[in-house]
């Protein structure tokens, strides 16, 4: 599947009339996992690019550079469409152009550019936003630097948590006239809330971060909202394995008595044994 492809089937998904969810992937072998799992589309978070590339927390410590890098690996392996958190995109507006022109090429399928001032300054704990004029700025910047007009570009808000859900819906109609495919929402807490959104705005609906009331996906589907994150559960759930597993190494478990491993069959199909051994065999000589 080429890389315009990827993108116009996360475009047929904003466009639909279902709600999906997104598989969360993070290097080459999880987009693997997802794609053979049926997953239609992939979310590749900031906070689980900071966690796999750095080991760092999610706070804005990840360059563009390193986060594309990552996004060619996962783009190279699968043709799954990736759906990138490019947070505040690295700067101001003419960073965020750069941004884009930089994730299109690593093969992301869409990007969110969100309006959270990143890095956080000095001397204040809480989450700010920048300006509304600001936050339109970089979205135009961003629609301007893509080559490709099949790439999706998103525009993302947390101010219904951070300031006010008048100042979201603001934000988002702002950001919804400045020609953006989709708007992306954080830190929406009620029904009530989605519903203002959704009334507000006519653009498809990315959530993050939604409370339990907000899980069954007819409901979701009737808000406009066509993509419904589920957090980043794979990487916490690798992540203790491979504790356990160097654990249970270190205290002196044999490799054979360890519980959990992926099968030889497995290993297999994620590395796509067969296809290598098939090439081997025709460019190498490498008959079996």
């Amino acid at each position: 599947m080429t890389l315009h492809q990827r993108r116009e089937k996360l475009r047929s998904i904003l466009s639909g009339s279902a709600c999906v969810r997104p598989g969360s992937v993070y290097d080459a072998i999880s987009i693997r996992i997802a794609e053979d799992l049926g997953f239609e589309v992939g979310m590749f978070g900031g906070s689980v690019a900071s966690l796999a590339v750095l080991g760092d927390p999610d706070i804005a410590l990840i360059t563009l550079t390193e986060l594309a890098e990552q996004v060619r690996r996962m783009s190279r392996a699968s043709a799954l469409p990736v759906l990138v958190d490019a947070d505040h995109g690295y700067g101001n507006a003419l960073n965020v152009r750069r941004t884009v022109s930089e994730l299109e090429a690593a093969g992301a399928a869409g990007l969110t550019i969100e309006d959270t001032l990143l890095p956080q300054v000095h001397g204040e704990a809480r989450t700010q936003l920048i300006s509304l004029e600001e936050g339109v700025g970089k979205m135009k910047a961003a629609l301007d630097g893509r080559g490709d007009p099949s790439l999706v570009v998103i525009g993302r808000t947390g101010a219904a948590s951070v300031t006010s859900l008048d100042d979201a819906i603001a934000r988002a109609r702002a950001y919804e006239a400045s020609g953006v495919d989709a708007l992306f929402f954080t830190g929406i807490r009620t029904k009530a809330e989605l519903e203002a959104i959704a009334g507000a705005t006519t653009l498809p609906i990315v959530l993050g971060g939604a409370p339990e009331a907000m899980s069954d996906l007819a409901y979701l589907r009737g808000q406009r909202v066509r993509m419904a994150l589920q957090g980043h559960a794979p990487f916490a759930a690798a992540t203790n394995a491979v504790y356990e597993t160097l654990k249970a190494l270190r205290e002196g478990s044999p490799p054979k008595a360890l519980k959990g491993l992926a099968s030889a069959e497995l290993m297999d199909r994620l590395t796509r044994e067969a296809d290598m051994k098939v090439r081997a065999n025709e460019f190498l000589g490498l008959k079996k």
